[in-house]
């Protein structure tokens, strides 16, 4: 652990007087600022897996600020300058290459000084602290032995005691863009829940279905959610069939079956599981995608495209739909079996309320903007046609102040109909995968797996794919799906070019670790899906393991077989194979 502390504490200084050194022939502390300006962007692009020059040039004062980057315009304009005109490729490269050997090899915890040993001791401390909050957390959401939202305020408590981070620091973690998104989503189901806009469009799915057996309608939730989750964002896509899937649950109730939590929990873990098996069809699918994507193109100047993605990844939904689907049908056994009377019973509903309504129109309009929105925040803001990022939470809480503002629901509708303890428990999700991350736990876990791993003798090939999934698959159950990526896609990446250098393996090993990332099913934590339909109140912590655990092992059979027959009978633009 000290290596790591040593390798993340004491790192990011050691590589910048390394750089100012090689670039300038200057100590760090008497560079000017547009050269210590320089050196602070190629060790942040050196920490995200960019070495090339090009990559360098692409950056901006956006870019700069994101990473926390202090730089004004004259001082970016002359570092730039620099680079372009005074730095050529080879020499950047070779500059980045050492400056990331000196980084991962070079420091050792014995020569430094006892200033940098106690700043490396500080960070050794904050692993312990992320891997001891690990098992923590895990047993209290396997046993809840503490109310699960009491969980999420106990990590901020663990934070702030042991001074891994400071109670402002905390409490700024606690409101980010997902938590915003889980709030506003849980508010407009709330108010579709009200208007009876979620039977309107539960009947227009399910209609037509001669039998409406609950096998049929949960095959349908696989097939219509799974595709869509491969270019539509999963939170979306939870948010918008919660309210169905409880609608068909609250309708099927009979008096001589008043209550069947089999079938609730059948309906909930079904359209969650439907979003999770669905990311890694495409680039879309997910941050860790791109993720991914980026590190390929950047370590070793391979590239994926967009469409060559999908006819890579999208036949693991092809494997996964059917057999999610009969997992889910195996795990649970609903007395409830036919949903005809649940049909029926919206149908006379639906005929009670006539034509649509103003505020059912009003609260469809919002909602087809929110969506709208999701979409095509990013994409406008890169066209400039945003001036600042607006984020899916901020979208999502937007729509929810405009039911209110609209008439269409009240604050009282929020209080009573939504689950804030959810909120919590997802706030406090993001800020442990955030310390996993940024301690450097994570990466501890992965380096120290794979270093175990590799006296067997499974360091390469297809072994060495199935121990970096394994791996990757364990960690995303944990954390967001975006850092475990990048966590182990690095170190996976590194090894890939040691062993099959130049091969089909590095793209190969590229969308197995983005793909093996997107396979948490097994903890509430795990994914937005999961936490949103958990706040249908239907659903325990042991009903995702019940399907999640299994599921888990076929997803990782299925990538593996994947990747050992079809993309290696494929190959991969003319590379030579492994």
């Amino acid at each position: 652990m000290k290596d790591v502390g040593t390798e993340y504490r004491i790192g990011p200084k050691a590589v910048i007087e390394h750089i100012t050194q090689g670039l300038f022939g200057t100590h760090r502390t008497d560079a000017q600022q547009w050269q210590l300006l320089t050196a602070q962007i190629m060790e942040q692009n050196m920490r995200m897996g960019s070495l090339p020059r090009e990559r360098y040039l692409k950056r901006d004062l956006k870019w700069c600020k994101r990473y926390k980057i202090h730089a004004d315009q004259v001082n970016f304009d002359k570092a730039r300058s620099f680079i372009d005109t005074q730095v050529s490729d080879e020499t950047f490269l070779q500059l980045m290459q050492s400056a990331l050997t000196l980084r991962k090899e070079g420091l050792k915890y014995e020569a430094l000084s006892d200033k940098d040993k106690k700043e490396a001791d500080k960070g050794a401390w904050h692993i312990k602290v992320a891997i001891a909050m690990t098992v923590f957390v895990v047993l209290c959401f396997l046993t809840e032995c503490i109310p699960l939202p009491g969980v999420a305020f106990c990590i901020g408590l663990i934070l702030v005691f042991t001074g891994v981070t400071t109670r402002k620091q905390v409490a700024m973690l606690y409101w980010s863009d997902a938590c915003w998104f889980i709030m506003g989503s849980l508010m407009f189901a709330a108010a579709f829940v009200k208007t009876g806009v979620d039977k309107r469009v539960c009947l227009m799915m399910f209609r037509k279905l001669a039998v409406p057996n609950v096998r049929w309608i949960t095959l349908i939730f696989f097939v219509i959610i799974a595709p869509l989750a491969a270019f539509i964002s999963d939170h979306a896509l939870a948010a918008m069939f919660l309210p169905i899937g409880m609608l068909l649950y609250q309708n099927s109730l009979t008096k001589e079956v008043p209550n069947d939590p089999e079938l609730a929990k059948m309906l909930m873990i079904a359209i969650a599981m439907a979003c999770n098996i669905g990311g890694p069809g495409a680039p879309s699918g997910g941050a860790r995608n791109v993720i991914m994507m980026t590190y390929l193109s950047d370590m070793f100047g391979q590239d994926i495209g967009y469409f060559q993605w999908i006819t890579y990844c999208f036949p693991f939904l092809l494997f996964m739909i059917p057999l999610s689907w009969l997992m889910v049908n195996w795990r649970f056994k609903p007395a409830i079996t036919s949903l005809k009377p649940a049909m029926a019973h919206l149908q006379n509903e639906i005929s009670r309320m006539g034509g649509w309504n103003r505020k059912q129109v009003i609260a469809l309009i919002i909602f087809i903007i929110m969506v709208f929105g999701w979409f095509t925040e990013k994409a406008f803001y890169n066209m400039g046609i945003y001036p600042i990022r607006l984020g899916i939470g901020v979208i999502a809480v937007a729509g929810a102040v405009a039911y209110l503002l609209s008439g269409v629901v009240n604050w009282r509708d929020y209080q009573e109909k939504v689950d804030w303890g959810v909120v919590w428990l997802y706030a406090g999700a993001i800020i442990f995968g955030r310390t996993l991350d940024s301690t450097g736990a994570a990466y501890w876990l992965a380096r120290s797996a794979l270093d175990a791993l590799a006296p067997l003798g499974i360091n390469a090939g297809l072994p060495l794919m199935a121990v970096s999934n394994g791996l990757t698959s364990i960690l995303t159950n944990l954390m967001a799906d975006g850092p475990a990526a990048a966590a182990v896609g690095p170190i996976a990446l590194n090894m890939a070019g040691l062993v099959h250098p130049g091969s089909t393996y590095l793209p190969f090993i590229t969308m197995a670790t983005a793909m093996a990332s997107s396979f948490a099913y097994c903890l509430i934590i795990g994914t937005p899906p999961n936490a949103i339909v958990y706040a249908s109140g239907y659903l325990e912590p042991k009903d995702y393991l019940r399907v999640g655990l299994p599921m888990w092992v076929i997803a990782n059979i299925v990538l593996l077989a994947l990747s050992g027959l079809y993309w290696n009978f494929r190959g991969f633009a003319g590379l030579p194979g492994f």
